[in-house]
């Protein structure tokens, strides 16, 4: 940082090159973690794994993926599978999958920590058993900073004429692929972070966010976490803009807009981002739980398309050279997340 000082009386020339070191103190500061970060984690997060991950999500195998049906059940597996395969471990003590019990309550879905279900499966309503999956790559000192994006879908409908399966390619195995890269390069890395990274993949998302509200309601750490990064459609974006990425942050944390700047102007990206600073960032997502508890939100999001909630929202159509790019942008602030001591 240069300050021009010519006919600036000593003393005010003394106060700008202490207010200049200092500025330059904190920069140094916010970045030393992002910078040590290896590049070959970095680098593993590849289009390829992207479309690897996508395309099985995506298939018809997994009928939509429903939350708490066969389909859903089966994308979890692979999840896990995955996980184990890149040796990140579980969060809780119990293994991988967080389950819980939800109901149709009339027109909508109530998780087994919003009410008593007896009464409800008595009478023979529609219910299920759900399941998060939650894994983690442990701090070397206290708190906690949760990245997550749900895993399921719409599933079938047998009622539609062609095509019945949402196969949900963007909305939201992409933002699955996105998690899973992150979690697989940090821990790769072989750095540890200073506060407990919580890889979370939700499910229930599309009966109204019931994994992230009901994981939210039984967290034991939640006053420790400093932040949460979601993932909900990162692999498209309009047609005028293929381009876009809405990058979405907490306004009373301006440092989130900062960082990815600083790494926008270092890497050669295939998105531009739009700067969406906000004090209000409940709805929408997997984000709403979190922000209604006031902790600081980071969300990726590409924006909507004419496949959204359509079967027609399919693999083949996910622009991975973006997406791989976003996955990438975003470990970069996820070990700031994890690494820098104030945000």
């Amino acid at each position: 940082m240069l300050i021009f000082t010519e006919n600036i009386p000593d003393m005010k020339k003394t106060n700008l090159f202490f207010v200049s070191a200092l500025l330059c103190m904190f920069f140094c500061a916010v970045e030393a973690g992002a910078q040590k970060f290896p590049k070959k984690g970095y680098e593993s997060i590849t289009e390829e794994r992207s479309r690897n991950i996508i395309g099985f999500l995506a298939s018809d195998l997994l009928q939509g993926r429903d939350a708490g049906a066969p389909g859903g059940k089966i994308a979890a597996e692979y999840i896990v599978s995955l996980l184990r395969e890149w040796g990140v471990e579980p969060f809780l003590e119990s293994g991988y999958y967080q389950n819980f019990a939800a109901a149709k309550n009339g027109n909508n879905w109530i998780t087994e920590a919003d009410f008593d279900l007896s009464g409800l499966i008595e009478t023979g309503c529609d219910n299920r058993i759900m399941s998060n999956i939650l894994a983690a790559i442990p701090g070397t000192g206290e708190g906690y900073v949760v990245v997550g994006a749900h895993y399921d879908h719409l599933g079938v409908d047998p009622s539609l004429e062609g095509d019945t399966c949402y196969n949900g390619a963007d909305d939201n195995a992409s933002g699955v692929s996105a998690v899973l890269q992150i979690a697989r390069a940090i821990k790769m890395s072989g750095k540890k972070p200073r506060r407990t990274i919580i890889f979370a993949l939700w499910d229930g998302e599309e009966k109204w966010l019931l994994g992230s509200r009901f994981f939210v309601k039984k967290c034991t750490v939640l006053p420790e976490i400093s932040a949460y990064m979601n993932f909900d459609m990162i692999g498209r974006g309009p047609a005028e803009r293929p381009e876009h990425l809405s990058y979405i942050y907490s306004a009373g944390n301006p440092l989130f807009g900062e960082w990815m700047k600083s790494d926008v102007k270092k890497h050669d990206f295939s998105f531009v981002p739009f700067y969406n600073a906000s004090d209000n960032l409940i709805g929408g997502s997997d984000n709403t739980p979190f922000a209604q508890k006031n902790i600081p939100i980071v969300w990726y999001h590409t924006e909507g398309h004419p496949d959204y909630h359509r079967p027609s929202d399919s693999a083949e159509k996910i622009n991975y050279g973006k997406l791989t790019d976003i996955a990438r942008a975003a470990c970069l602030c996820v070990w700031r997340l994890a690494t820098v001591k104030k945000y």
